[in-house]
């Protein structure tokens, strides 16, 4: 399998992200590959849960996985070749069919986020039975950054987040560290990175207990290390008050208002995105909020196409929000995107309602068999 190193042992089957030189980002041929291995597994009697991590340099953990491959995106986003724009469709569509998969998986899922957990990351871990992170775990989901929306089902799971902090997360990509998660329902459990390797040892070093009991072990185990009552030093009381405004415009003007040290470094960083995102975003989020993750995913299936062949605005290719905000973010690295609109004061309610149009028909739509 391409960079996914996989074994049963003692009913576990157990998966390790094996693309360390890219922070084990996401690729077409890796989404195939743990999609065929968990259908697989679902129905083999030998699997009794499945657990999953990340690798680095060195070894195992200490990353997870950062992603979608957003160089690939940027390539295949301004393809003239109808093979390589297949293959951008393919990658979201069976992408987020993965994240369906794993957040109705039949058995346990346990995923180990130690290290990086962002955008791609973040679907193939939510869904889990136990989210495990550790302190130098880092979640977020960063993608108005690039000139898109967070995907991967952060319609349904960010919009489920406490108050307004689900559309705080999505407009300004908030890094979430270690206990942080917990907070936020990001996450169930926090282990120290020392203990994780034994943590994940112990799951098939007692091949006489039952799979159940194991798992109790584990939980037993990670209680012991996670903290009651952590408050993130970023979650300001003014969050729900600010980000619960029913626009774009009044939440940077209650911002304005707060006149504070995090009110001004929030209206910093959203300055930074996409103008035009920032709108979609908000919307995606309170919709999100109202649907199940089989609609919320059709929902991002119908805005992923939209960024990268923004019909209703004559934009595509080099000109698209996304492959702009990459280009910016990864490619030239200039970390100066020409945002189009430049100002969140430009964005008008047309250029925002055509993203949550369809392009296919209820029958025809590429998710449409999820339920």
């Amino acid at each position: 399998m391409s960079n996914i190193r996989s074994e049963i042992t003692a009913g576990m089957g157990l998966i390790t992200l094996d693309r360390p030189d890219a922070l084990n980002a996401l690729s077409l041929n890796m989404v195939r590959d743990l999609y065929t291995l968990l259908t697989d597994w679902r129905d083999n009697p030998a699997v009794d849960a499945v657990a999953i991590r990340g690798s680095n340099k060195e070894g195992p953990f200490g990353a997870f996985c950062a992603g979608g491959d957003i160089r690939f995106f940027h390539s295949a986003g301004i393809a003239q070749a109808e093979e390589e724009k297949q293959q951008l469709e393919d990658f979201f569509t069976e992408e987020y069919r993965l994240n369906h998969l794993i957040f109705n998986y039949s058995k346990p899922y346990i995923a180990f986020m130690d290290g990086i957990v962002m955008g791609g990351g973040m679907g193939i871990s939510q869904g889990a039975s136990i989210r495990i992170v550790t302190e130098r775990s880092k979640l977020a989901m960063p993608e108005t950054n690039i000139g898109l929306f967070p995907d991967v089902g952060g319609g349904y799971f960010l919009s489920r987040c406490p108050g307004a902090s689900g559309e705080y997360l999505a407009l300004t990509g908030q890094m979430l560290i270690g206990a942080d998660a917990l907070s936020l329902g990001l996450a169930d459990t926090l282990a120290d990175s020392a203990d994780i390797e034994s943590l994940w040892s112990d799951l098939t070093t007692n091949p006489g207990l039952s799979i159940a009991d194991r798992l109790e072990a584990l939980k037993r185990n990670l209680a012991a290390s996670t903290p009651v009552d952590h408050q993130p030093s970023w979650l300001d009381k003014s969050i729900d008050f600010c980000f619960a405004k029913a626009s774009v415009g009044e939440i940077f003007d209650s911002l304005a208002e707060q006149n504070s040290e995090w009110a001004n470094n929030c209206i910093a960083a959203l300055r930074k995105r996409s103008p035009l995102m920032l709108h979609v975003v908000l919307e995606q989020i309170r919709r999100g909020r109202e649907m199940s993750l089989a609609n919320d995913l059709r929902m991002e299936r119908d805005l992923v196409r939209h960024c990268f062949y923004t019909k209703h605005l004559h934009r595509s290719g080099l000109t698209s929000e996304t492959v702009e905000g990459i280009r910016a973010l990864a490619v030239d690295k200039d970390h100066s995107p020409k945002w189009n609109p430049g100002s969140i004061e430009q964005v008008t309610p047309d250029m925002v309602a055509p993203f949550f149009i369809s392009p296919w028909s209820a029958e025809e739509h590429p998710l449409a068999d999820l339920s």
